[in-house]
């Protein structure tokens, strides 16, 4: 046998185990070793059919602990695999310079053939390490949360409500800003969503009896000077003896906002706004329609222009088509930033997800965290998945509409009700967490803001957005 030849075959029965053993005419360890592979191979296609029909159950800690273990063993059996089936083909019956090149060669081969089985431990890690990283084991409120069974991990809940912030925490301030601040409501059977946003400069949001802060401000909320809702979380961090708890500021802006639209808010989700965009690079970017020209940066916009149209953005460019106000308002760029949550519902695929995981890991490290727990995970995925392909309407409580100086209280109710409802209305489904709690009452403030217009209703984002 030829060096090459012997090479050829060692490489060959890595890809088919046993077909060095049976060249080398030992017929019944070959055959062992191809149907050892037969049976491993299929029981991989039965584990990936099971991933397919429940997709969920890949950010199981057991699941990846499973493949992370798995992948170990299979890249110290095909390590062993190539040595044994190089040492079958007789390498000593070479000449001296062939069996140093023959060696080199399957050393060579035997890194290769570990390599992916070394990508896979470190991809499950990662995974494990991050999913451990941004959830929370308990809800931020600090009670125990009902155990989540599999056969209704809601727990008889018809929809399920989302309070999606994006902090500010930049170097000019102390403290977070919550200056993004939407609802989802999505109806479990359907996937039907409803944005609600909410200007970061409503005033004197009321948060229910149940909440230290009742007390605090049976008026209203009239803290940090013009009492903000952006404010309301930096308030509650900045005074645990009147909130308590690990996570104050979260349960203090959870239980203003869902106390505001009427709504039992559920889970939480926080993204540091400045490392938003690298999020965005990591999922190769969004395709946005631009109405018109976004400047940015700075007060006058100095730092760069966004044109008009539809247009592949970066990171950056995300970033600031959702936060510039040069020539703009908080109103204009609230729209703009439900753009950016739909084009993300929409564009960022399962397939773009897993192909750029890693990016997408290291950048969700640092700037996201929610107190959904990690049992949970599972049970989203099958629930996002119906979200990408159902009807999704945005709600802003914007002037106009309402006056963030003077709110009317039962009026944001009633719209949110409304908009429930309406989004409902194509599944036949009844609206389910209406508000039980008792309705605030309207402040005595004057408005103070230019209305920006607005219509009445929740619209559809292919329709504002032009998707």
């Amino acid at each position: 046998m030829t060096t090459g030849s012997l090479i050829g075959w060692t490489a060959l029965s890595a890809v088919i185990p046993g077909a060095a053993h049976l060249r080398a005419g030992r017929r019944a360890t070959g055959f062992i070793l191809l149907g050892v592979f037969g049976a491993a191979l299929a029981g991989l296609v039965v584990f990936g059919l099971q991933l397919t029909q429940n997709a969920g159950a890949a950010l199981r800690d057991s699941t990846l602990n499973a493949v992370m273990i798995g992948a170990g063993v299979c890249a110290l059996a095909w390590f062993a695999l190539i040595v044994f089936s190089f040492m079958a083909l007789r390498p000593d019956r070479l000449p001296r310079g062939g069996q140093v090149v023959a060696g080199i060669m399957v050393g060579v081969l035997c890194i290769a053939v570990m390599a992916p089985f070394g990508f896979t431990i470190s991809t499950a890690k990662t995974a494990n390490d991050l999913l451990d990283a941004v959830t929370a084991p308990e809800p931020a409120s600090g009670v125990t949360a009902s155990p989540i069974r599999a056969e209704d991990p809601w727990n008889g809940r018809k929809r399920v409500n989302f309070l999606l912030l994006g902090g500010d925490a930049a170097g000019n301030r102390i403290g977070v800003r919550t200056d993004s601040m939407t609802v989802a409501s999505v109806d479990i059977a359907s996937g039907n969503t409803v944005l609600f946003s909410l200007p970061r400069n409503l005033q004197y949001v009321r948060f229910p009896p149940s909440s230290p802060l009742h007390k605090q401000f049976p008026n209203g909320f009239d803290a940090e000077g013009q009492g903000l809702l952006n404010s309301v979380w930096y308030y509650a961090d900045n005074n645990p003896q009147i909130m308590g708890g690990k996570n104050r500021g979260a349960q203090a802006l959870r239980d203003a906002i869902g106390y505001t639209l009427g709504l039992d808010i559920d889970y939480y989700a926080i993204v540091d706004m400045f490392g938003f965009a690298a999020l965005i690079d990591a999922v190769g970017g969004l395709k946005i329609r631009v109405e018109r020209d976004i400047k940015w940066g700075g007060h006058f916009g100095t730092a760069g222009t966004i044109k008009a149209g539809y247009r592949q953005l970066d990171g950056e460019q995300v970033l600031w088509y959702g936060r510039s106000r040069v020539e703009s308002d908080d109103y204009s760029r609230m729209a703009r930033q439900r753009c950016v949550i739909g084009a993300m519902a929409q564009q960022v695929t399962p397939a773009t997800f897993l192909t750029n995981f890693t990016k997408i890991a290291a950048a969700a490290r640092h700037m996201f965290r929610t107190d959904i727990p990690r049992d949970l995970l599972e049970h989203l995925v099958p629930l996002g998945l119906k979200v990408k392909g159902a009807k999704i309407t945005s709600l802003q409580f914007v002037p106009p509409l309402i006056y963030t100086g003077d709110p009317d209280w039962k009026k944001i109710r009633t719209l949110t009700s409304q908009a429930i409802k309406d989004s409902m209305a194509d599944t036949g489904t009844v609206a389910a967490n209406a508000t039980s709690t008792p309705t605030p009452t309207k402040t005595k403030s004057k408005p103070h803001e230019t209305p920006t217009p607005n219509k009445d209703g929740a619209k559809s984002l292919d329709e504002l957005c032009g998707f």
